[in-house]
């Protein structure tokens, strides 16, 4: 079955083709290959047939001095070395999966925590029953710190593998992460306890309550309610944050758990699983070169870690938002353009983050002066989020998201600035600075978003770059951020050619799951709420 192409090309920003995505560009370790590689055809090609490509030129790098020099030099050293193999790769992303999933299947946490929802799995259950052994904190956290350092080299050698002529079935790797995810889903999440205040949220709507206004602390019983007991304590108190969208997922597990915590978080994580393989199988079947976006998304151990074992809901956000872009590139019919504009409205109500998306889809648009085709998609994707909140929760839904968004995580650069001001000047004068994070932040995100616009290939869709620069911009800029924020970049990098971004990038999810992991100190104990 052929790929799908892009049309001739109509979101070109500049000398910015929407077509037309080489499948064999530079590496992100090499500048300039000096010998072809093995590529997967564009074409269903006969059985064991591949065709021989010549390299074309390296995309410019990232230009960042000698930090970058630097960088380049390492990993070009690396790219070339014995690391630079299928089966080391591959063994150590297994091992960093397994030492995270070690952690989930002795997480048998009596109390609430950040860490790990105090809940058994069937697999952490069948663990325990066959004697785990408990694991104290530091155990717990060198385990954690390990593993996504493991994880992060793996993906790093699994890109260098391919750069070297390593191009496995993509579907084979497919079905394979299908395999590990439909294990590890079974196991309780490890990370971040999200999917247990997940979980609170739909039990809230189940009983007909609002999520926006009524917190998990706010159910029958308190604090020993079975819902609001395996909430982290810092959160019993705070509503949802998530779009109307997301809260109908988590009401669905809610209602098939029913007074059975354990059993709505094993569904929210069966639902993060298939979200997360739905994205892998659009890429893999609209990629121009899908051996490198399974590699990025569905065999990326990083993100298998934060998506699928943390039980997140962004995974279900890129699948939005990674559909929208591709009918918004490969389709031009007036009918393609109210699809689009659902897909955007949809995605706006699980995350606020999907104005990102938006933005980027608009662009093309916008320099192209595809004025009936830029109204439709508006219309649509702003009707269909105004009346997924306004025939839901109204406009206390945006109450929440609105507060949140003032908030500053350690450690930043913000938060530096925050506790230093604090420190000298007192609380007044850090809420006003804190206030004006507001205004600083958005600039700053605008500006280094175009740098990195304009630093990846002319060849690259406008639409894949603009989401892609915005949304790693975001990373880096905002004020709040976690490493499981970074799906809509990671699943717009998977459509791009090689480039020096995905180490950027590797390195910025990898620096945000090592300090915000939460999932190194439970309290590990026989005790909790079991299937």
């Amino acid at each position: 079955m052929a790929l799908l192409v892009d049309p001739p090309s109509r979101d070109s920003a500049g000398e910015r083709p929407s077509g037309e995505v080489p499948s064999d560009a530079s590496d992100e370790a090499d500048a300039v290959p000096e010998s072809p590689v093995i590529t997967e055809p564009l074409l269903e090609s006969g059985p064991g047939e591949a065709e021989l490509t010549e390299p074309k030129l390296a995309e410019p790098p990232l230009t960042g001095g000698r930090v970058e020099a630097l960088m380049g030099e390492l990993i070009r050293v690396l790219s070339h070395s014995r690391l630079a193999r299928p089966l080391p790769a591959v063994i150590l992303s297994a091992l960093g999966m397994a030492g995270v999933a070690v952690n989930g299947l002795c997480a048998t946490a009596p109390q609430p925590s950040v860490a790990t929802p105090p809940v058994l799995l069937p697999l952490t259950s069948v663990a325990r029953d066959l004697g785990a052994r408990h694991l104290n904190d530091l155990a717990a956290n060198v385990i954690m710190y390990v593993s996504i350092t493991l994880c992060c080299l793996g993906l790093a050698m699994m890109l260098w593998a391919n750069s070297r002529g390593w191009s496995p079935s993509p579907r084979k790797v497919f079905w394979t992460a299908a395999g590990a995810v439909a294990v590890l889903v079974n196991i309780t999440p490890v990370g971040s306890g999200d999917v247990a205040s997940y979980a609170a949220y739909g039990r809230i709507a189940a009983l007909g309550q609002n999520p926006y206004t009524f917190t998990p602390l706010m159910l029958h019983g308190g604090r020993h309610n079975p819902y609001t007991e395996i909430v982290g304590v810092k959160w019993q108190n705070t509503p949802s944050v998530y779009g109307p969208v997301a809260t109908w997922t988590h009401l669905l597990a809610a209602w098939i758990g029913g007074a059975k915590p354990w059993l709505a978080i094993w569904v929210l994580m069966i639902m993060a699983g298939a979200a997360f393989l739905a994205t892998g199988y659009v890429l893999l079947r609209t990629a121009e070169n899908p051996v490198r976006a399974v590699l990025l998304w569905v065999a990326n151990p990083l993100l298998i870690v934060e998506l699928v074992m943390g039980g997140h809901l962004n995974g279900l956000l890129a699948l939005a938002a990674i559909a929208a872009i591709v009918v918004s590139r490969r389709c031009a019919r007036p009918w393609h353009d109210l699809v689009v504009g659902l897909l955007v409205g949809i995605a706006g109500g699980i995350k606020i983050d999907a104005a990102f998306v938006a933005l980027a889809i608009a662009i093309p648009l916008i320099h192209d002066r595809a004025w009936a085709r830029l109204v439709r998609t508006s219309v649509v994707a702003v009707v269909t989020t105004v009346c997924l909140y306004a025939f839901s929760y109204g406009i206390t839904a945006l109450e929440p998201m609105r507060q949140f968004s003032k908030l500053v995580i350690s450690p930043t650069l913000w938060r530096l600035v925050q506790v230093t001001v604090q420190h000298y000047y007192g609380d007044h004068a850090e809420a006003t600075v804190s206030s004006t994070f507001g205004f600083i932040w958005p600039p700053l995100l605008l500006l280094l978003a175009w740098y990195l616009y304009n630093r990846l290939s002319p060849d690259v869709p406008t639409v894949l770059a603009a989401t892609c620069a915005l949304t790693f911009a975001w990373m880096v800029v905002a004020p709040w951020q976690l490493p499981w924020y970074s799906s809509i970049a990671w699943v717009t990098l998977a459509l791009l050619p090689r480039n020096s971004l995905t180490r950027w990038l590797t390195i910025a999810t990898g620096a945000l799951a090592l300090m915000h992991f939460n999932g190194g100190q439970p309290t590990n104990q026989q005790t909790g709420p079991t299937p």
